[in-house]
This record gives structure tokens, sequence and C-alpha cells, in this order.
């Protein structure tokens, strides 16, 4: 298959979609690509661009397909290939990626693009060492590049050698002096001092006219972390209020979709369908589900419970989402989801059946020979009842926060990837009161199934809490749990330098630093009989 490279043999519309991305009017350019692909559904070049507009959009499972056609239309065409392995790594397959990135090696062994997509590949294979290998010898021949400095930070600060991690971080903004991931990527660190040049330099590049709006909100973050850890509350919140209004624009949410998701939820997960459908599942009792909302302590309890002789911490899995998605078997983001209603036409076999499947596949994850581990996507709370139904021994426990910390910690928090409700006060009040709800429905309907972590209590009674979590897991008490600040494993959350200190109370009740500015969180929660206290 041709890949057409010459201007004068390119179609007018393609021409004028690739222009159009240029200048960032994805939905402008999207239409044209379409049109083109109907003209020529053979076109290697438009179904690329129409995919790379997918990703930008989250549509994975349509990019994927077209890069997919590409490829087999046009082995040779790198450029899609290398979105291939692109889209399979921010669906979180690292193997998979990694398979597209070694083909791509073996053309161009040394091109720098290709060597740090294998190195996040591999540390988001839990493979860290091999990472800091490649990264290790890619600063070393590309010292000037600012985004492998960024990369390697991550690496650096996910095993825990923070300094490293501050100078990889500080080496991509002497290279790129607008890059806002980079002072994000500090401020994220959450122990991390923002020196006055430091704000000083941030606000300048704020009102910079060629800011991009990609380092606009970073910086904004940036910003309002700096001027927090200076008690600057005022000043800090009028940044992060920008921030989220800028990136809510980025990350659509609608809460009455969320809403809606959770009535279907609850609707079909009755005592009567777990009674229809008792028995069912793999009855392996390896797997820990820690779940919940972001910045509600699950990191804490994950380390805790991953400093057991006996259990392996591994990441936030994205294996339950990605089965529910294959159940509710959209073909594309028009189509209504059959997840969960077709389950009840499932025959009991199935469930066993996905139960192995989910553990199978998350071996690649598993680098030690313990025999629990965790599994520590906080999202997962919508889908206990998918989790009882295919793992009915999994523990699963409930990560919770008071909820005044909890949404204002998840408001200041720029999330990787996702987490769409955390954006505005109205998103993220609204989600809380949808999983307060969800989680009511599994305690009624799975009773004695969750236990609930309460992080206040973790905080002043950290010893009997820990007794009593290791319990509901059949561990024995072991010392090093007590200790966990001193395990060395890797961590990927935004909560990895927190969780490498002992316990500390300066987060309890932190929101009041805030009280005035978060009155439209707090009277919502008051409205709908929610405690804040």
């Amino acid at each position: 298959m041709k890949i057409t490279h010459n201007l004068n043999q390119i179609p007018s519309k393609l021409y004028e979609a690739t222009e159009l991305i240029a200048k960032n009017k994805l939905k402008k350019a999207e239409p044209l690509l379409r049109e083109c692909l109907k003209d020529n559904p053979l076109d290697v070049n438009a179904m690329k661009l129409l995919a790379d507009i997918g990703i930008k959009f989250r549509a994975y499972r349509d990019a994927g397909n077209l890069l997919a056609r590409a490829l087999d239309l046009a082995p040779d065409f790198h450029l899609a290939r290398l979105s291939y392995a692109n889209l399979l790594y921010k669906r979180q397959l690292p193997f998979e990626s990694l398979k597209q990135i070694d083909k791509l090696l073996e053309v161009e062994p040394n091109n720098v693009q290709y060597l740090t997509l294998k190195a996040v590949n591999k540390a988001l294979a839990n493979d860290h060492n091999s990472a800091l290998e490649i990264f290790e010898i890619i600063t070393t021949k590309y010292p000037n590049n600012n985004l492998v400095h960024l990369h390697y930070g991550h690496t650096l600060r996910a095993v825990g050698r923070l300094d490293e991690a501050i100078n990889s971080y500080k080496l991509a903004i002497e290279n790129q002096a607008s890059f806002g991931e980079a002072y994000w990527s500090l401020a994220n660190l959450k122990t991390y001092k923002f020196t006055d040049d430091d704000i000083y330099n941030i606000q300048q590049l704020l009102n910079k006219p060629d800011c991009s709006i990609d380092d606009y909100y970073h910086l904004l973050f940036a910003l309002g972390k700096a001027q927090e850890d200076k008690k600057n509350f005022k000043l800090a919140m009028a940044a992060y209020v920008k921030g989220n209004s800028v990136k809510s624009k980025q990350v659509p949410w609608k809460s009455e979709d969320f809403k809606k998701e959770c009535d279907d939820i609850i609707n079909f997960f009755t005592i009567d369908l777990f009674n229809k459908f008792d028995g069912v599942g793999d009855k392996n009792t390896d797997v820990i589900f820690i779940l919940g909302l972001p910045r509600s302590g699950s990191t804490l309890v994950e380390q805790i419970l991953a400093s057991h002789s006996l259990v392996e911490g591994t990441t936030e899995l994205q294996n339950i989402i990605a089965l529910s998605r294959k159940i509710g078997d959209k073909k594309s983001t028009n189509d209504i989801s059959k997840y969960p209603k077709i389950i009840e036409t499932f025959d009991k076999a199935q469930f066993k059946q996905m139960g192995e499947s989910y553990l199978e596949n998350t071996l690649d994850q598993r680098v030690t020979d313990k025999p629990y581990f965790i599994d520590k996507m906080p999202n997962n709370f919508s889908h206990i009842g998918l989790i009882h139904l295919i793992l009915p021994n999994a523990k699963i426990i409930d990560a919770r926060r008071n909820p005044m910390d909890c949404c204002y910690s998840c408001y200041k928090q720029l999330f990787g990837s996702g987490q769409g409700f955390s954006y505005s006060f109205n998103r993220i009040g609204n989600y809380y009161l949808d999983y307060l709800r969800l989680m009511s429905h599994w305690d009624q309907t799975l009773p004695k199934k969750i236990y609930r972590v309460t992080y206040e209590d973790m905080v002043s009674n950290t010893e009997s809490e820990i007794r009593k979590l290791l319990d509901y897991c059949g561990l024995e008490f072991e010392e090093n749990c007590l200790n966990f600040y001193n395990n060395k494993r890797a961590v990927r959350t935004p909560s990895s330098e927190q969780v490498r200190q002992p316990i500390y109370d300066s987060g309890l009740k932190y929101w009041k630093n805030f009280e005035d500015e978060l009155s439209p969180l707090k009277n919502m929660f008051i409205e709908n009989g929610v405690s804040i206290e």
C-alpha cells in the first residue's frame, strides 16, 4: 500500500484536514477525514490521522481499529505503528505496545522517541529497572531532550529516588523553559517546595501570549500548590479555580450521565440477581481490591498491605473497567452500552471464565511469587457487582475520607488521564454523592462483603486499624505493616512520596483553610445530609 508523501498527490480534503490538525482544530478536521475515507476507503494516511484524533478524544476502540487496518494495508507505515504503540500504552497494555515498539526499533534502533516509549512501557509493566537502564542510555545520548528528562523523572519518582527525580524535572525545564508539565511534576511530588524565583518564573510563563493551553493549566496547578505551601490560600485557590476551568474544557464530563450509570447498576444488581447467580465465578482468593475516590487514602492502605510478606502491590489496573466495556460492546461513542443488563443472559460458566481471564491477564503485573496481590483502581467501586460475580472470594476494601478533604484534594489534583469528574465543584460534589449512593447499595445487596477503612481512623488509631484490616484480609499481623514507609517498592500514584513517610495528621480537616471558597461544595453536602465533620 502506497503512503503519500508528495504534496501534489495529497487529496485536497486530506491536505485541509492536516492543516486543521496543525492548528489543533480537531473537531473540524474529523469530518473531513471521514469524507476522505468515504472517497477512498484504503487511504492509510486518513486512517492514521483520524485515529490520532480518536486517541486525543479517548475513542480508543475506534482508533485501534483504524490503526490495525492501516498497518494491515501498509506494514511499513512507521508513523501509524508509532501511533498504535502510543494507543496501547494509553490503554495500559504495555506488553502489546512493546511488541509494536520492537518492530520500530528493528528499523531505527537509536530513535529517541521509540526508546522513550519503550522505557515508559517497561515502567508501566512494573519493570522499573529495565526502564531506568534505557533512560540512562537515552539521557547520555540525548542530554537536551526535555520529554526524556520528564519521563525519566517519573520513573525515578516511582522507585523513590526523589532527589534525582527533582533534578530530572529541572533539566526538563532548563531545556524548555515553558514546559508546564515539568513544573506540575515538581508540584505533584507533594514534598517539593517552590522558591520565590520558581513562582516568579511560573507567573511570567503564564503571562506569555504564546503559552499553550496544555502548558497553561499545568502551570496554574503548579502555581496553586506553590502558593498553598506558602499558606497564601486565597491565591492558591484562585490558581486552582482557573486551572480547573481550563482543564474542564479539555476533559468533558456529564454528571447526569454518571448518575444514570449508577441508577442502571443499582436497578440491575439486586439481591435477586445475586441469588440467581449464587456460587458462580472463580473461587480464587489471590486478589485484594482497594477502591473508592482518588485521594481518599487508598495508596496508604495499599502500602500497608503491600508491606506484608504475603501481599504484592501492583498498580491501578484497568482490567475490570476493560471487562465492563467489553461486556457493554459499544461499537461507537453514540451507542448504548449493553452493560450491565446483558449479564443476566450469561451462562453461569461464563462468570468463572471471566474470573480466570482476569487472573491470567493480571499476571504480567505481578513480579514476585507472593500469594496475594492488590488491584488499586479507585473507579472499580462502580463494578463491585461484577467483581463479586466473577471473583466471589476476592477481598474488597473501600477507602474513605472526610468528603470535604477528599473532594478538595481531588480538585487540586491534575490527573494524568481520565477522572473528568474532578474539574469543578459541581462535578465532584455530584460524583461523591453518587459514590455514597452506590456504596450504600452494595452494603445492602452484599452485606459484610466490603470492608471500609476510614482515613481519619487510620491516622488517629494506626495500629488498631491496621490489625483490623489485616484480620479482614485473613493475614497475620506483621511489624512491617506498621513501618510501611520503609517499603522500597515502586509507587506510581500521586501519593507516592506521602506513603514513604510515617502517618501524619496535618491533612485532617485541611479543607477549612479554604472554607469560604469551598462553600458551594459544603452546601451541596449539607443539603444532601452528608456529614462533613
